[in-house]
């Protein structure tokens, strides 16, 4: 049984481009909000399919495949899509609370 944890423990590359957004790039190649919710939608869906491919190896007995591997990007995939549900969530929330202000 393989116990190495391979090099691909990097965070998701959607994080960095909230932070991207607010700093327009040059030649009129703007990066908004929605291109960056966009990005960051699929990198979360990347990290679902990358992590249901790995169980998937796991579950043939794949040995190229560790355990350890499949459970950290079981974790990634989940932290990934509970960040993108709290996201949803405030701008649910903020749409709701302007739209009951008065005028």
């Amino acid at each position: 049984m393989d116990l190495r944890i391979s090099s691909s423990t990097a965070p998701l590359s959607g994080a960095g481009l909230a932070r991207r957004a607010a700093t327009p790039q040059a030649e009129g190649n703007e990066v908004g909000f929605s291109s960056a919710l966009k990005g960051a939608l699929q990198s979360v869906s990347a990290a679902q399919n990358h992590s249901s491919a790995l169980q998937r190896e796991v579950q043939m007995e794949n040995p190229s495949v560790s355990l350890e591997e499949t459970m950290v990007a079981i974790q990634k995939a989940q932290v990934g899509f509970q960040a993108t549900l709290n996201v949803r969530n405030r701008m649910v929330q903020a749409y709701t609370d302007i739209m009951n202000m008065q005028v």
